[in-house]
């Protein structure tokens, strides 16, 4: 499901066919009801169908030609909101398809306990249950969303993320989720089920493609109120010129009373039906915008809060880093032996998990030739990183082995009644200075050395920050390092600042000190520990390859787990704003041209000194006042397109975007009325038809 495949052509031919038959389902009272603008039009369009059939049979106001014409400008003008919703949601149904397509009943190998070769039962993946552990071997699809909790495997996740490289799956570190639908190529997993049938990840990126539980942003309401007030206001002025037309007749004993045909007409031709046919359609394909690149929102809210978003806050490992620290070279003190500070690396490693726990067993094999040992047989207890303490290590019968960050190491071997060597601090500094990581290594209250492990900065990143910013976006580093590294790869990535040592609490209180503040916070990441500050961030976008946690505190999901993807989030959150503003813009003035074609049309039978305002030299009323609805039903047709591609995003100032919205789309809707109008009254003329 890459970007490419899902770039659809705009007026493909089975959306269009689709779109039209939806466009009649949607012609439900219910439905209309939901939007307050269209809803009145789809009143006025059932009243003039009342009026054609009472003027079938001779007792109309107004001749039977002209009110089947208004009504049926009346029912396009429906009808081409629910199309231009329709093809909305039609274009994210076609996504939802393919992931359907994607999606298959597997066979599941459930294992009675959490090892893999403990025995098992085939049962069908549809009734695997949250804590159900299963085997993943080499050709066999993962049958569920999960957690691995044994092994390591490369797993093709194109079903999810359309993108062909296979990815490393393993157990323990921020790379242990596994989605549902995506097939393991080598190796085996054990993997934990984190999802029942109908919940998962893929069953839930379905419902929100489809947009059916898309939810109105907060501005997006707004609009919706001001266009229904709007509406309301217009609805009781054409409500009361009827007695006031019945009035002004009757005094003065001349002229023609306007018909309620005329007054529902003008009613739709004044109230904003265009923004109001398109706001929908706008919503929706701004969500399929994310859909395209990859991301899925499970937020409406957080589309639009991204087009405001000022500060970024991006998880180092993993995000800014490729996340898999090497182990390059063991410094010792000076009275240890290198092979005893290698010594004791690996045992305090043998169970760790993650990439630079393995990398550090490999590298003292490769330097000194020391193979794994079986921490069970040596009686051993090994003991956990926390990101609390930030260290780990082993217990053994006569020995206590601790490997961590350099303070937390310093304040254990003071504990133990050890000194801290400053020639080991000074290395530990040598190594951040270099954008290295150091790990220092303890045994009771003896310092032994340092490890340098090494992280990788993603390639292009540096460039990606400085657009963001150039967007006015500060970028913050958030990472678990010591200052002076965290400074490093600050520097060699190019972020705006970094906050060092952070704990998952630190990340929290710094996005609500930044909240505080009135700044809209972003944030991405990948791991558990970053799930508290991803569910307070405003735009929470979390890493498809990250962890369970991270995903569901999250509200958007970026299926290619690329950080630098925020920049699109946030180039789309500010083309749907401005989409809306300008089409918005268009519709007001858009409504202000129609009252010199409208107005003096349908009020010049009672007051002829209107004919005066009739500046488009228009045939005749009847003519002004179809070609008026036949040009308002149009538009909406007209604009689809631009509602659903997009105005384009440019990085100009709230100011020089205003002055741009008023001269394209405001002098745009003042001209294009007459234009519109002045050719159909031409054509409506040349044909004969009034």
């Amino acid at each position: 499901m890459n970007s490419k495949s899902q770039t659809r052509p705009l007026w493909e031919s089975r959306l269009v066919r689709q779109a039209l038959a939806d466009s009649l389902r949607k012609l439900t009272p219910r439905h209309q009801a939901r939007n307050p603008v269209m809803f009145a039009v789809y009143v006025g369009s059932l009243l003039t169908t009342g009026l054609f059939f009472q003027a079938l049979m001779g007792a109309g106001e107004t001749p039977t030609g002209f009110v089947l014409a208004i009504t049926l400008g009346l029912w396009f003008t429906v009808l081409f909101a629910n199309f231009a919703e329709a093809m909305a949601e039609g274009r994210g149904k076609a996504q939802a398809a393919s992931l359907r397509r994607g999606r298959e009943t597997v066979q599941a190998k459930r294992l009675s306990e959490p090892r893999r070769d403990a025995p098992f039962a085939k049962i069908p993946g549809a009734d695997l249950r949250i804590g159900d552990v299963v085997l993943v071997e080499a050709g066999a699809t993962i049958p569920g969303d999960g957690e691995v909790i044994d092994g390591i495997a490369s797993v093709n996740e194109s079903a999810i993320t359309g993108e062909s490289a296979p990815v490393i799956r393993e157990s323990g570190g921020d790379r242990s989720s596994v989605t549902g639908g995506t097939v393991v190529l080598s190796d085996w997993l054990v993997i934990r089920i984190t999802a029942n049938p109908g919940e998962s990840f893929l069953d839930r990126m379905i419902h929100l493609v489809e947009g059916a539980t898309r939810q109105k942003t907060p501005n997006e309401i707004a609009l919706a109120i001001l266009l229904a007030t709007l509406t309301l206001v217009f609805l009781l002025v054409c409500v009361t010129l009827l007695p006031f037309s019945i009035y002004s007749v009757t005094a003065s004993g001349a002229g023609r009373v306007a018909s309620i045909t005329v007054l529902v007409a003008l009613f739709v031709c004044l109230a904003p039906t265009t923004i109001g046919g398109l706001l929908s359609a706008i919503g929706i394909a701004g969500m399929n915008r994310l859909i395209q690149a990859n991301i899925i929102a499970l937020s409406g809210r957080a589309v639009e809060a991204a087009g405001d978003v000022d500060v970024l806050l991006l998880d180092k490992t993993g995000t800014i880093t490729l996340g898999n620290r090497q182990a390059t070279e063991f410094i010792p003190v000076s009275d240890v032996q290198p092979v005893k500070l290698a010594d004791a690396a690996q045992l305090a490693s043998l169970a760790d998990e993650t990439p630079e726990g393995r990398s550090i067993v490999i590298l003292a094999k490769e330097q000194f030739g020391l193979r794994g040992r079986n921490l069970h047989e040596l009686g051993a207890t090994f003991v956990p990183f926390a990101a609390q303490t930030r260290m780990s290590g082993v217990n053994l019968p006569n020995r206590q082995i601790r490997k961590g960050a350099a303070d937390a190491i310093a304040a254990w071997v003071r504990e133990m009644g050890g000194l801290f060597p400053d020639a080991v601090r000074e290395a530990v500094d040598g190594i951040s200075r270099q954008g290295g990581t150091p790990l220092v290594v303890a045994e009771l209250g003896k310092v032994l050395g340092v490890i340098r492990l090494k992280d990788i900065v993603k390639g292009g990143i540096r460039e990606r920050f400085a657009e963001l910013r150039q967007m006015g976006i500060k970028t913050i580093m958030v990472t678990g390092d010591n200052p002076l590294t965290a400074a490093s790869i600050a520097a060699e990535a190019g972020v705006d600042d970094f906050l060092a040592e952070a704990k998952p609490e630190d990340k929290l209180r710094l996005i609500r000190e930044l909240q505080a503040g009135g700044r809209l916070v972003a944030m991405t990441g990948d791991g558990a520990n970053d799930a508290p500050a991803l569910a307070q961030a405003d735009v929470a976008v979390a890493m498809n390859s990250g962890t369970q946690a991270a995903k569901e505190a999250g509200n958007m999901v970026d299926l290619d787990s690329n950080p630098t993807k925020l920049i699109e989030i946030v180039e789309i959150g500010k083309q749907l704003l401005m989409t809306r503003g300008a089409l918005t813009t268009f519709s007001l003035a858009n409504d202000m041209a129609k009252y010199f074609a409208i107005i003096p049309a349908a009020f010049a039978g009672t007051y002829p000194a209107l004919q005066a305002l009739n500046v488009m030299a228009l045939t005749s009323p009847r003519s002004a006042i179809l070609s008026a609805v036949i040009f308002n039903a149009l538009i909406i047709v007209a604009l689809i397109p631009l509602a659903l591609r997009g105005v384009p995003y440019l990085k100009v100032s709230a100011a020089q975007l205003l002055r741009r919205n008023v001269l394209i789309y405001g002098l745009g809707g003042l001209v294009a009325p007459f234009v519109g109008i002045k050719a159909i009254d031409l054509l409506l003329t040349v044909l004969g038809w009034v």
